[in-house]
């Protein structure tokens, strides 16, 4: 099985100054998994410092045979897990 990078999620962390390894750290360490039912894409969120800022940060990904694509990646905004929990956007796995 290999990760790879979409050219979005790779044009997200020049835009952003995201370090180029952290959606790998996200997949792999991340403790809250969730199907983002308008995409239905795998949502990851982890907590981490991102532009010496500590935050939620999303990283969206999806299977493809027997790889995992990373998609796209960014800092939530205070109360952004929360509301789309609540709202029935993202379900817990």
């Amino acid at each position: 099985m290999l990760i790879k990078y979409s050219k979005h999620i790779e044009t997200r962390i020049a835009m952003q100054k995201i370090n180029y390894d952290l959606p790998k750290e996200i997949y792999m360490n991340v403790m809250e998994r969730f199907i983002d039912s308008e995409t239905k894409h795998t949502i990851a969120v982890m907590k981490t410092t991102l532009n010496d800022k500590e935050r939620d940060v999303m990283l969206a990904y999806r299977y493809e045979d027997l790889d995992i694509i990373l998609l796209t990646i960014h800092p939530l905004k205070e109360g952004q897990k929360e509301n789309r929990i609540q709202s029935g956007r993202w379900r817990k796995i």
